[in-house]
């Protein structure tokens, strides 16, 4: 890690009316560490990745993002031909769905190499090549790489929504219950393949889950939300072993009872 944060939210709030989705969210996020945000449904996890990542407008507040030159610059100031060209390269999204994250009717191959082309590469040889590597690092055969995913299994989809979003060497990923509906044995095959990626490309991560067990596995810190408001953060071993607030005290305890 450095000593220059990579993405900071100051006071970001979004609201639809009356109704909160985030209020007054304030943290920094530094190179290579990985930040999950946990709570129940509801509480407002997935808006604050939303507007983090640039895809939900806020109401109020400042998203600033460390670009590779050194200059910290405010997301929703950049045009949005500048934000898309993150999203592209700089950035990953993996979606708990991965049909949300994929071109279904493409190749495996098509779906990881498209990334590569964002960035300027037009050599199909290298292009095959680098999407039949980045299979192979995600535990895909490489006889799949002509196959589409609607071919593939739920956790095959899930380890090819991370190869294509992990091809450009991003530095910030954004995960929203990137194991939701996978079963148990392949939400731990699939976990242990993220811890080592991230741990491999010293990517930092902000990662969205309601099961505790996957934010003790991948964060190095934690921020509980309730009803749209942070509750509580810190060090998620601290936080999970000796919650302070009474509403992470209330969510560690319904595990331990489970």
């Amino acid at each position: 890690m450095t000593d220059q944060a990579l993405l900071s939210a100051r006071s970001l709030s979004k609201h639809y009316g009356n109704r909160i989705g985030c209020t007054d969210i304030s943290f920094d996020l530094w190179p290579g560490e990985v930040l999950a945000v946990v709570g129940e449904s509801g509480s407002g996890k997935t808006t604050l990745l939303n507007c983090l990542s640039t895809r939900l407008l806020p109401t109020s507040g400042v998203v600033s993002y460390r670009m590779r030159d050194g200059a910290f610059r405010d997301l929703y100031r950049m045009s949005e031909a500048e934000r898309r060209f993150l999203m592209r390269t700089d950035w990953g999204f993996v979606h708990q769905n991965p049909a949300d994250g994929l071109r279904m009717t493409v190749s495996a191959g098509a779906n990881v190499g498209e990334r590569l082309m964002a960035l300027g590469e037009r050599h199909y040889g290298n292009i095959r090549a680098s999407a039949t590597d980045w299979l192979g690092r995600v535990e895909i055969a490489h006889d799949r790489v002509d196959d589409e995913p609607r071919a593939f299994s739920g956790g095959m989809r899930q380890r090819l929504q991370i190869a294509r979003n992990l091809v450009t060497g991003p530095r910030l990923v954004f995960m929203d219950e990137p194991t939701g509906g996978l079963d148990v044995s392949v939400q731990a095959r699939l976990l242990d393949l993220l811890r080592g990626l991230v741990q491999e490309m010293e990517l930092a991560a902000i990662v969205v889950t309601h099961d505790l067990a996957v934010a003790r596995l991948l964060s190095h810190r934690i921020m509980v939300m309730k009803e749209g408001r942070a509750v509580e953060s810190g060090l998620t071993d601290r936080v999970l072993d000796d919650p302070q607030a009474p509403y992470t005290q209330l969510l560690v305890s319904s595990i331990l009872q489970v």
